[in-house]
């Protein structure tokens, strides 16, 4: 099940070409594969399926973005003329996609229980 569609993309984007709109779609997909795994969905619950929907479209934007350059896979670049030097850090060099830390934040992803074991005595204290 898709939590977003392509005309969800354009509507928080731009409008986009043919191929890119195949592109979204078989992003859409993986990115809802992803939270499907991720999150407890309850299809009765119409503020989750918005954010479900936001952040799906977020990340397929995210991804097409940076699929979009030219440097797909390099992580930085550089350029120097006489005395100036400019650089470039690129977000997401591999064009993957991800979720935001506010994203897992608002989807209650991560949000797990830590245990600490302190070996000297052998005790297990739930964090």
């Amino acid at each position: 099940m898709a939590f977003a569609t392509v005309s969800d993309v354009v509507a928080r984007w731009r409008d986009l070409t043919s191929d890119e709109q195949d592109k979204a779609e078989v992003l859409i997909e993986d990115a809802s594969v992803m939270l499907s795994a991720l999150v407890n969905v309850d299809p009765s619950d119409q503020q989750q399926a918005a954010l479900l929907k936001r952040v799906c479209c977020s990340m397929v934007i995210r991804a097409m973005i940076a699929s979009a350059s030219d440097a797909l896979g390099v992580s930085q670049v550089s350029a120097s003329v006489g005395p100036f030097d400019q650089t470039a850090h690129f977000a997401n060099p591999n064009g993957d996609l991800y979720l935001t830390r506010q994203e897992r934040k608002i989807l209650g992803v991560g949000a797990g229980k830590g245990r600490i074991i302190y070996p000297a005595y052998g005790v297990v204290s739930d964090a």
